[in-house]
């Protein structure tokens, strides 16, 4: 019983925040990017990568592990204030814009197709699919009250 009012507590955005927590956790650890992350800190997180001279990407130039790491810790941080803007809405009873979750699915889905073994695949699409059917149904259902 307990854990049931548990659940309901769960907003998406409390799931976004907790996925926004975990990618950036897994930048700075050893087993994900914290080989960078350390490379980053020497100078003093200023001017990490080369910049335009980074793109177009030439093999055997580009460091790809720096500039994945550093897109990695990046979005996990972007990912964290969507979170609690999302929990705040959800947490006052409303619904999310319509036009914000099926941005969001695409979005993801974009995601996915680019790097299908990822975390975007596994987590964030059947997350962006219930957020948005949850959505729809709190909609209908506020409709049909009304």
């Amino acid at each position: 019983m307990c854990k049931m009012k548990i659940v309901k507590k769960i907003t998406n955005g409390i799931i976004l925040i907790i996925i926004g927590i975990m990618h950036t956790q897994l930048a700075v650890s050893p087993d994900g990017g914290g080989t960078q992350f350390r490379k980053f800190s020497e100078s003093y997180f200023f001017n990490i990568s080369k910049g335009m001279d980074d793109l177009p990407v030439v093999a055997g130039e580009t460091d790809i592990e720096t500039f994945a790491a550093f897109w990695f810790f990046y979005f996990g941080i972007l990912i964290f204030p969507l979170g609690l803007l999302v929990h705040s809405i959800e947490k006052e009873k409303r619904e999310l814009p319509h036009y914000f979750t099926i941005s969001y699915l695409i979005v993801i889905i974009i995601g996915s197709y680019m790097i299908p073994n990822s975390g975007m695949t596994f987590f964030m699409l059947p997350h962006a699919i219930y957020m948005l059917i949850r959505n729809y149904l709190k909609a209908k259902k506020k409709f049909i009250v009304n």
